[in-house]
C-alpha cells in the first residue's frame, strides 16, 4: 500500500474576514455590502451570549464588521489579571469563523473611535448593557444619520464568571 502525502489546501474562507493591516481597511470596507453595522468588543472567551448578539447585529444591515481590542487594549480595561485568556489572533480567528461576522478587524486603542470614523457604518451596535448615548462613536454615526442600538441580552452570559467558575472547579 502506496501513502501519498497529505495535501494541505490552504484556508480560505473565515482567515479571509481578518484585516491584518489597517492600511487594507478601507478597500476591504469598500468590497462589503452596504448598509455596514459595527460592533467591537474583547470576545475573550467566545459564548453563547456574544453569538446571539453578533447574530442580531447582522441582521440590521446587509454586513457585520467586528473590532476586536488587541491584547494590550483589553489589559487596559481594568479587567482580572491575566486577561485577554485568548490572544488576539485567537479571538479574530473565532469571531471570523461566524457566518453572520463579515469582517473582523483589531484595535489597539482605548475605544474603536477612529475605526468607526473611518469605516462610517450605518449602524454602530453594542450589547443590552450599554445605553446607546453611552456608546463610543454615537455622537458620529448620529450625526450622518446613522442608527445606533443597544441589543437586548437574550443569553446573560459573562466572561468574567466563566473564568471565575473555571478557577473555582481547578
Amino acid at each position: 500500500m502506496r501513502c501519498e502525502p497529505l495535501r494541505v489546501r490552504r484556508l480560505k474562507g473565515s482567515e479571509q474576514k481578518i484585516v491584518q493591516r489597517h492600511e487594507q481597511l478601507a478597500d476591504r470596507v469598500a468590497a462589503l455590502a452596504r448598509p455596514l453595522v459595527f460592533t467591537n468588543g474583547c470576545f475573550d472567551i467566545l459564548h453563547r451570549g456574544h453569538v446571539a448578539y453578533l447574530e442580531e447585529a447582522a441582521t440590521l444591515g446587509a454586513s457585520l464588521l467586528v473590532a476586536v481590542n488587541s491584547d494590550a487594549s483589553v489589559r487596559r480595561l481594568n479587567k482580572e489579571a491575566g486577561r485577554p485568556i485568548n490572544s488576539l489572533e485567537d479571538r479574530m480567528a473565532l469571531l471570523a469563523a461566524l457566518a453572520c461576522v463579515s469582517l473582523v478587524v483589531s484595535f489597539d486603542s482605548d475605544t474603536p473611535l477612529e475605526l468607526i470614523k473611518a469605516v462610517r457604518p450605518e449602524y454602530l451596535v453594542k450589547g443590552g448593557d450599554w445605553e446607546p448615548g453611552n456608546i463610543v462613536g454615537a455622537d458620529f454615526v448620529s450625526s450622518y444619520g446613522g442608527q445606533v442600538h443597544s441589543i437586548a441580552v437574550r443569553y446573560p452570559r459573562s466572561t468574567t464568571e466563566l473564568i471565575r467558575r473555571i478557577r473555582e472547579h481547578a
